[in-house]
């Protein structure tokens, strides 16, 4: 399992209101990104409650997690999120994610498979949720984002490279524009290795 990121705080901000997790394990991997309502130290508050509530219930089905999340945030700001884990023991992957957080899912064939959010925002409100699984096929990328990476980058050719770190190198060189929103791109690859 191969991860990169690349993160930028929005114009004229030196905190990144987006935070990020990610971890494998034995049976599987999960990585998120939770992305704090507005900009700056109290987004960023938000962001990482969230984040470390995933730290603590890596284990758990997405759907408690968000659940979990959603009462951490009772009287914050609030936050989008998106939580992709993959499953090595069933082969499966799957995405849940609430707001603009975006996942892309490249198989070997360089088919792109994107995934759509539930509307809104976690902020202390108890709701049900939908989530996607998908099977986990041999040599995939994963590309998880905040609201900061825009469809036309997604799009460029080099988004199907098969190492992470040369695409999100390419990401920061090519992506040189003033971001208007903090960004985030994580970039997985993953390799069956049996």
């Amino acid at each position: 399992m191969q991860t990169a990121v690349f993160q930028k705080p929005k114009k004229g901000n030196y905190i990144c209101g987006d935070s990020y997790f990610f971890e494998e394990t034995d049976d599987g991997y999960i990585c998120a990104i939770a992305d704090g309502l507005g900009s700056g130290e109290m987004a960023k508050e938000s962001s990482q409650v969230a984040i470390n509530v995933i730290k603590d219930a890596a284990n758990d089905p997405p759907e408690k997690i968000l659940r979990d999340i959603n009462l951490a945030l009772a009287g914050k700001r609030g936050v989008v999120i998106g939580v992709l884990k993959l499953d090595y023991t069933n082969g499966i992957f799957s995405f849940l994610s609430v707001g603009n957080i975006g996942l892309v899912a490249i198989n070997a064939e360089h088919r792109k498979i994107r995934h759509i959010s539930n509307a809104g925002y976690l902020a202390g409100y108890q709701r049900t949720f939908k989530f996607e699984e998908k099977k986990l096929e041999p040599e995939m990328n994963f590309l998880l984002f905040s609201d900061g990476v825009s469809e036309r980058e997604l799009s460029k050719d080099y988004m199907v490279t098969t190492d992470v770190q040369d695409l999100i190198t390419l990401y920061s060189h090519l992506s040189s524009e003033i971001k208007t929103d903090d960004t985030t791109l994580i970039a997985i690859r993953y390799e069956d290795d049996d």
